[in-house]
């Protein structure tokens, strides 16, 4: 009932909210993202997505279509694999952001494995900016992380918004610094929270700095301060700050996957990952947290 095509095409649409972004990725025109999409949506009689002329959304229904389509992508990959008999082989150098422990990551992955015994997955989870350097250094061969404002590098799985998160009830006083929970040097969201700041004159300081997630977020459930946070992926426990809070917005940030030297015996694996990873619609709205 559904062409696989036309699903890879919802989900590059619902991934990065805009058709030419869409048709980028695919390689195809944007007339023709249009039409898989309009064909879709008459096969399943509902409509998808809400648009306009600023903005593109998924309806209540497009949301479920994401599950859906994840399903049947899933099992269209294995069964081509399976009567194929592509069998991949090789050592994969991963790394990813520790924010996508709380994605469906971890299923992704595991679903990787599963279709692909034969790789040797080593996963290396870290800060993006430590993950970035590392690609260029050679040490990886395929990353899953954020990237500075104004970066293009990389293939932009989806976008999301920081946001300044803490305890609920949390009541910051106008006259002292800012309580900043960080973390450490070369975190992206460390160096927006701290230029965002400066831009706007505000006084810091600093709270906690934890190179885990999970050190920063017991800091903040705890009332030391307040952190800089994607809206789609914050923790339980904590909550975004309301704007009477008086601090500036932090903007957008990019997810993207990116490609390191192209070695040879871990190029098929890490084309193959990256196809599993943007087929399975991984994003803040797919969010197990």
């Amino acid at each position: 009932m559904y062409e696989p095509h036309q699903l890879r095409t919802f989900l590059a649409v619902a991934q990065t909210l805009s058709f030419t972004q869409a048709a980028r990725r695919l390689g195809l025109r944007q007339s023709t993202v249009s039409q898989h999409v309009r064909r879709l949506e008459e096969a399943t009689g509902r409509p998808l997505f809400s648009r306009d002329t600023h903005s593109v959304r998924l309806t209540e229904d497009g949301e479920a279509m994401l599950g859906f389509a994840r399903t049947i992508l899933a099992a269209h990959e294995r069964a081509a694999a399976y009567f194929t008999g592509t069998r991949l082989r090789g050592r994969l150098r991963f790394g990813a952001s520790e924010d996508f422990v709380l994605t469906r990551l971890p299923e992704v992955l595991e679903s990787f494995r599963r279709d692909h015994p034969e790789v040797d997955l080593e996963l290396t989870v870290e800060l993006s900016g430590t993950l970035h350097r590392r690609l260029e250094a050679g040490r990886l061969d395929l990353v899953l992380a954020k990237r500075r404002p104004g970066d293009t590098h990389g293939e932009r799985v989806w976008q999301d918004a920081l946001c300044w998160i803490g305890a609920p009830g949390l009541r910051l006083d106008p006259g002292r610094p800012v309580p900043l929970i960080l973390f450490p040097p070369p975190g992206i969201t460390r160096a927006r929270a701290l230029e965002v700041l400066e831009e706007h004159g505000r006084p810091w300081r600093i709270a906690c700095t934890s190179g885990s997630l999970s050190g920063l977020v017991a800091a903040a459930r705890a009332g030391l301060g307040v952190m800089a946070h994607t809206r789609g992926l914050v923790p339980p426990g904590l909550a975004p700050l309301p704007a009477r809070s008086g601090l500036p917005e932090l903007g957008p940030v990019d997810f993207v996957l990116l490609h390191g030297g192209r070695r040879p015996a871990a190029q098929e694996a890490a084309d193959a990952l990256a196809a599993a990873i943007l087929a399975s619609g991984l994003s803040p709205r797919t969010s197990a947290a």
